[in-house]
């Protein structure tokens, strides 16, 4: 499935950043390379979360697991161009799904297991998906029960395949019927999944030279070939494929697999493998910088850490530098190809790094990043004009190699996220500083970040006007110290009959909404503020709720 334009593969072919070398390739240039060192490591409570013991695979064992379990799935009736949605924890199965699916021709849409049937129907009507793999069970929740459910209403998932029957194909035989499938670099490699200011996820796809043009941004971060790579959250977007598992892929270092975060475990790990480099969010980083026993923390084999999802603070930047000589870059980024990077090379100064970010694709100015000369970036206003003042603020429009070329089979989104000279609209403002810097000033969508889940404000409250009590409603972030952000509802009672919290909780439920997308705090109140075209002003509900808490 290729959906690059003609215009856009010559353009990069051109510039040398996309090729025919696809992902796959580079992964076997790593097998011939380096066939007995370590490349994947499973977290060590993989047992307690999936039932397996944890592993180890060298690139040779990876590699022929890879194609063993590609041979099986074309077996199965899967082929190019098909479409397999995965659920998977982080665990080396999930690192080999990559692969073998897209060795097949086919593509992978991986999906958070937090997520439930009223999510993943949406997704599995979009894609038309063939299969669903996941686990049995995850958390006490019945993830193939879901599947098979999912199956009696979508007549093309023909197949739900379970993480112990990917294990048992894994250790199938090679009989080289691979071979004669060909893989352009262009084909869709990923759909990932965003929210926003739609109530539904938006599909992001990808291709192989997608996925290496957002790789021109890596040496910004700081990662370097053969380094041993920590993935903390789930390997399902942006953040831990883009800045972890693909820097992994393409410079043939070691993955080591963590999540859900557990402190001790991560220590454990990081110390243990000598770790290198690691993303993590802000609210985590504050958890180590604030540990009872930092002292104590061995954090000497890092070389560089980088966060994102929200805004660090100064002092843990400084805390991080002074204890273990760590410099932390700050990283922007969305799950459609765009991405900046403030890292130590562009933004030296740790003041400015905390918040600020080089003005990657500004029409004259070159960095020291080799990625930031791919880029071409526009601060515009809401008519789309460009707006060049320092100081101004407007929405970031964003064009690179790594970016999808369109949302996947969604025209009318496509067309409101694009201008007419192909920016992505990013939805992000930011405000113009001094000396060729942005500032990131505020999220235009209206999203709440909860532990770096994205959650369609718009979405809540949908569901949340279903309900018979409700007559108007409304749903904002509040700041949380360790999720950065949980869900706020506000809510008109209708007959003045009071809402409670378990009123909520039990019709998200019933819909199958995901548990880290339901309210955590209800506030009622007697009208929902908006402006005169009846757009609620989400502002004052923030306002409130932070005087509240506080």
């Amino acid at each position: 499935m290729i959906l690059a334009s003609k215009k856009d593969i010559e353009k990069y072919e051109k510039m040398g950043i996309w090729g025919k070398k696809n992902l796959i390739n580079i992964f076997k240039e790593h097998v011939n390379t380096k066939p007995d060192q370590i490349c994947i490591i499973d977290p060590l409570n993989k047992e307690e979360l999936t039932g397996f013991p944890p592993e180890r695979l060298t690139y040779k064992e990876l590699d022929r697991s890879v194609d063993a379990l590609a041979e099986k799935l074309l077996k199965k009736g899967i082929k190019k161009d098909d479409i397999i949605m995965v659920q998977l924890p982080n665990c080396w199965e999930l690192g080999m799904l990559y692969l073998a699916i897209s060795r097949t021709g086919a593509i992978i849409s991986p999906v958070p297991v937090l997520l439930r049937e009223a999510e993943l129907s949406y997704i599995a009507e979009i894609t038309k998906a063939k299969a669903f793999i996941t686990v049995e069970e995850f958390n006490r929740f019945k993830h193939r029960k879901m599947g098979e459910s999912l199956q009696s209403t979508f007549p093309d998932l023909e197949h739900v395949i379970t993480h112990e029957e990917i294990r048992k194909m894994s250790k199938g035989d090679i009989t080289g019927i691979l071979d004669d499938i060909e893989i352009d670099s262009n084909n869709i490699f990923t759909i990932c999944w965003t929210s926003g200011t739609e109530a539904r996820p938006k599909g992001c796809p990808l291709s192989h030279n997608n996925w290496l043009g957002i790789s021109t941004l890596q040496e910004a971060t700081g990662v370097k070939p053969g380094d041993k790579l920590i993935v903390t959250g789930p390997m399902v977007n942006m953040a831990s494929v883009g800045s972890v598992f693909l820097p992994w892929l393409i410079l043939g270092g070691c993955l080591v697999l963590h999540h859900p975060f557990d402190l001790d475990l991560f220590m454990q790990q990081v110390i243990k493998e000598k770790v290198n480099y690691m993303l993590l969010v802000p609210a985590i980083l504050n958890i180590i910088a604030k540990h009872p026993k930092v002292d104590s923390l061995d954090l000497n084999s890092v070389r560089s850490i980088s966060t994102g999802s929200a805004p660090p603070s100064l002092w843990v930047l400084k805390e991080f530098k002074k204890r273990w000589n760590i410099e932390i870059g700050n990283l922007w980024g969305q799950n459609e190809g765009a991405g900046i990077v403030s890292g130590i090379k562009d933004i030296p100064d740790i003041n400015l790094r905390v918040d600020h970010f080089p003005h990657f694709g500004k029409e004259g100015v070159k960095w020291k990043s080799k990625g930031a000369g791919f880029i071409e970036t526009k601060i515009i206003d809401e008519s789309g004009n460009n707006l060049t003042n320092t100081g101004d603020v407007g929405e970031l429009a964003y064009k690179g190699p790594g970016v999808i070329p369109s949302y996947f089979r969604n025209h009318e989104i496509t067309k409101r996220g694009f201008t007419k000279d192909g920016f992505l609209k990013t939805g992000d403002q930011f405000k113009i500083k001094e000396e060729n810097l942005l500032s990131f000033f505020e999220r235009s969508k209206d999203i709440i970040i909860r532990g770096g889940y994205n959650i369609s404000s718009q979405e809540i409250e949908n569901y949340l006007l279903e309900h018979p009590g409700i007559q108007d409603a409304a749903v904002t972030g509040m700041p949380d110290d360790l999720l950065g952000e949980k869900v706020c509802a506000w809510v008109v009672p209708k007959d003045d009959e009071p809402i409670f919290l378990p009123n909520i909780t039990s019709l998200l439920f019933k819909k199958g909404v995901a548990r880290y997308k339901h309210p955590e705090r209800i506030e009622q109140i007697d009208a929902i503020p908006r402006n005169s075209v009846g757009k609620i002003l989400k502002s004052v509900l923030r306002k409130k709720i932070l005087k509240q808490l506080h």
